[in-house]
Order: structure tokens, then C-alpha cells, then sequence
């Protein structure tokens, strides 16, 4: 038997997330739709997390595109399986992709969903 971890899967989410269009007019716009809702509401209450918000901030921030948990883990303190928890809850709020190297797991931030969260949450120049 392999002591090899599995792979990482896929995120699948109910909308395709991964089109660079926003997903939808600014909630200042219009009604957002409860089918967009019920795709997009994971992510924000994922990001309602402070240790959430800032591993997406260091992970979408990351010079190179991509950051290694390696580098993740010792910026809080919490412990390796508190991390390890709030990475995978990113990942399956579809905000984050992950890819095991070796021992190490690589994250990267999917800049489509946070593009789409960006155009929702954007308000107009007529907006005060």
C-alpha cells in the first residue's frame, strides 16, 4: 500500500468560476440572483475569517503567484492542522488552488472569483 498522499481535488463549484468576466452587475446595480448567491456566499463567509482573510491576502500577494504552506504556517500562531483547516476551507470556497510538490503543498489564488467578488462588491461613480 503507498504511503503517498492522495491528490489534491479540483474544486467544483455550480457556476463555472473560472470565466474572467465578472459574474455579475454590482449589487448597487441590480438584484444579484439566487443562483449566483448560493455560488458566491461560500466564499465571502470564508473570507469572514481573520486567519482566512490574511492566508488569501499573503496567497494572492504572493511574489512568484504561489506561495508554499511552509511559508504560510510560521506567519500565525496557530498550529500546522489549524492551517492546514482554514487553507482547505479557501480551496473549497473556490478561492484558492492548491498542488502538492513533494511534502510541501503550493497555493495559488484564482484571480477569476476574486475579480467577480471585486465587481459585486464595486460601487459607482454616482455611488456615495
Amino acid at each position: 500500500m503507498s504511503k503517498q498522499p492522495a491528490p489534491l481535488a479540483p474544486v467544483d463549484l455550480a457556476v463555472d468560476l473560472a470565466v474572467d468576466a465578472p459574474c455579475c452587475p454590482s449589487l448597487t446595480e441590480r438584484r444579484v440572483p439566487a443562483e449566483t448567491a448560493a455560488v458566491l456566499a461560500p466564499a465571502f463567509k470564508a473570507l469572514g475569517d481573520p486567519v482566512r482573510l490574511q492566508l488569501m491576502s499573503m496567497i494572492a500577494s504572493a511574489a512568484d503567484g504561489e506561495i508554499c504552506v511552509c511559508d504560510l504556517t510560521p506567519a500565525f500562531d496557530l498550529t500546522g492542522p489549524t492551517i492546514s483547516h482554514h487553507l482547505k476551507t479557501l480551496r473549497e470556497a473556490g478561492l484558492v488552488d492548491a498542488e502538492r510538490r513533494g511534502t510541501w503543498v503550493y497555493y495559488r489564488a484564482r484571480p477569476a472569483i476574486l475579480r467577480q467578488l471585486a465587481a459585486l462588491l464595486a460601487i459607482g461613480p454616482t455611488q456615495s
